[in-house]
């Protein structure tokens, strides 16, 4: 009897997997046009912006993955890219000095990019401060240094760097 209970249960579990997995969502189902609030950004239409977001890569690659560019709903935030599906990497330009760029503020050099690494939750938003607009490129926890470092070398190819400035 126990063991006519045990591959019961077995045959019960492997059916709920195989249901699962059947009717889970794809990450490609995930991947329509991707909703983003607009936030202030007052150089979105500088040179500058169109520059650099006709320079970032169509793919980037997290942990491993490729996440591919995203296409925005409308209406989408001018100057604005994203990338993946489930947890995606999104690049504004164009917008307002970051109120935490202070000239104590601890900054990062990732490939010749000095960044201003602002924690949230699950997130990061990493503000490239060292150019003639500022960029930020809010990254999930789990993603790793991939997205940052080819951002930041789409950054140094196509923007000079410029002094900090704190007002």
């Amino acid at each position: 009897m126990v063991l006519v209970t045990a591959a019961a249960l077995a045959v019960a579990l492997a059916v709920a997997v195989a249901v699962f997995a059947l009717t889970r969502p794809s990450p490609d189902s995930l991947a329509g046009p991707l909703p983003l609030v607009a936030v202030p950004a007052p150089a979105a239409g500088a040179p500058a912006c169109t520059t650099l977001l006709g320079a970032v890569p169509t793919e980037l690659t997290s942990n491993g993955t490729a996440l591919k560019v995203r296409t925005l709903a409308s209406p989408a935030p001018p100057a604005t890219v994203a990338w993946g599906a489930e947890d995606p990497v999104v690049l504004r330009c164009g917008l307002d000095r970051p109120p935490e760029l202070t000239p104590t503020a601890q900054l990062r050099l990732v490939n010749k990019v000095q960044w201003l690494q602002v924690p949230g939750e699950g997130t990061s938003t990493w503000y490239v401060v060292d150019r003639e607009v500022y960029a930020a490129l809010t990254v999930p926890d789990s993603a790793g240094t991939g997205p940052l470092q080819a951002v930041s070398d789409a950054v140094a190819a196509k923007l000079a760097p410029q002094p900090l400035r704190f007002s």
